[in-house]
């Protein structure tokens, strides 16, 4: 904790983070290529399932920000949904059928989507306002730290195993577990301070969403355009597929991307908390433009993986600094529900994306597909540029 200068509790998540995400890697970075070269089933249906199951995460984001606010408490709920994802996990080894998967994969999203919102106002009731850039990028590098980890382990137990998918499933059960054990006994939320709108009905009522500034919903907005252009990491698994990579290998992708995005998301999270934000996130942005174009017109081993960095690259830049933005913007007592309504328009954004990344891809190609996300990512940095200049809050 001395050494990062943050507060325990957000060490604390920042392991459950890295543990959860481990766990969810062993299974996401094998999954796409499972249900389409396994199960049978097509691109298209890939992106509707992906697309779905973090729309299902989104809508559970905003029920759970505004519980959190209402009853005053972030903790219960950041455990429910840690527990939740780490019980069904062992439904995906056991599975027969596509919809045993997709169950699997809905409920895990479900836990995931309990625990968000209440998790990231966490880490921001407990940090001080000048520290949120570094917190919250740190959180992102311990998530992706685990998000490494996780094809890492993949790729290992399927190397020696001679490509047994259930065993890996199984496996991540073992991480799962370790993570919701630090929850219990690592995280530690401040005193509730009362507020009247904690005796109010459990609702997004307009006079509520109304006290949240113009500036929360500029943000917003921009996260909501990224997001179009940033559809489901499935497909840069199935482009991985495309150039030649054996399932065994497909893992790898992840690997890279997530390595540079946990390098650099803690240090750029620092940077934001000493810059005007808009500069660095319109920088995030136009990597992930320089990202889908690599992406897309690869051809080889060697420049796909150059395009998963530089997409890693962008999610260091831009994450953190989006959940940053959204805790300076909203006020102490809505920081749950301004955390869940972020996350139900970047939810529902992602299944657009996710869907049509898909029919894209089967109806023109991949290069359809990271062109069109290319057009979106570049159209999204230009309208980070129009935001009002803000300067990160001071430290201390």
């Amino acid at each position: 904790m001395k050494r990062t200068g943050l507060p325990a509790g957000v060490v604390a998540l920042g392991w459950v983070s890295l543990f959860m995400d481990l766990s969810s890697e062993m299974i996401h970075s094998l999954l796409p290529v499972y249900l389409v070269s396994v199960m049978g089933v097509s691109t298209m249906t890939v992106g509707v399932i992906e697309g779905v199951a973090e729309a299902i995460a989104a809508f559970m984001k905003t029920a759970s920000g505004a519980l959190s606010d209402w009853i005053g408490r972030r903790k219960p709920l950041v455990l429910a949904g840690y527990g939740m994802a780490a019980l069904v996990k062992p439904l995906f080894p056991i599975a027969q059928d596509v919809a045993t998967i997709v169950t699997a994969r809905f409920v895990d999203r479900v836990g995931k989507g309990v625990r968000g919102a209440p998790r990231d106002a966490l880490i921001a009731d407990i940090t001080p306002p000048g520290a949120r850039g570094a917190a919250f990028g740190f959180r992102q590098s311990m998530d992706t730290v685990g998000a490494v980890a996780g094809p890492v382990v993949a790729i290992a137990l399927m190397a020696a195993t001679s490509g047994d998918f259930r065993l890996v499933l199984w496996a991540s059960a073992i991480p799962a577990a370790v993570a919701v054990a630090i929850v219990v006994f690592g995280v530690r939320e401040p005193e509730t301070h009362a507020h009247p709108v904690a005796r109010k009905p459990i609702a997004l009522h307009p006079r509520e969403l109304r006290q949240l500034p113009t500036y929360y919903w500029a943000c917003l907005a921009v996260a909501g355009v990224l997001t179009l252009a940033r559809f489901s990491e499935a497909f840069m698994l199935l482009r991985a597929s495309d150039v030649g990579l054996e399932a065994t290998w497909t893992p790898a992708v992840l690997v890279a991307m997530n390595a540079v995005y946990a390098i650099s998301a803690w240090p750029l999270g620092r940077v934001a908390d000493r810059m005007d934000r808009r500069h660095l996130l319109s920088i995030g942005i136009f990597l992930l433009c320089i990202a889908d174009v690599v992406l897309g017109l690869a051809s080889s081993a060697g420049t796909l993986m150059l395009g998963a960095a530089l997409w890693g690259l962008h999610m260091g830049a831009t994450q953190g600094l989006l959940s940053a933005l959204v805790a300076d913007a909203a006020p102490d007592h809505l920081r749950g529900t301004a955390f869940g309504v972020f996350s139900l328009v970047i939810g529902c954004a992602l299944l657009i994306a996710s869907a049509g990344a898909g029919a894209l891809w089967s109806a023109f190609g991949p290069l359809a597909t990271f062109a069109a996300g290319a057009a979106l990512s570049a159209i999204a940095g230009l309208w980070t540029l129009a935001l009002p200049r803000t300067q990160a809050p001071t430290r201390g």
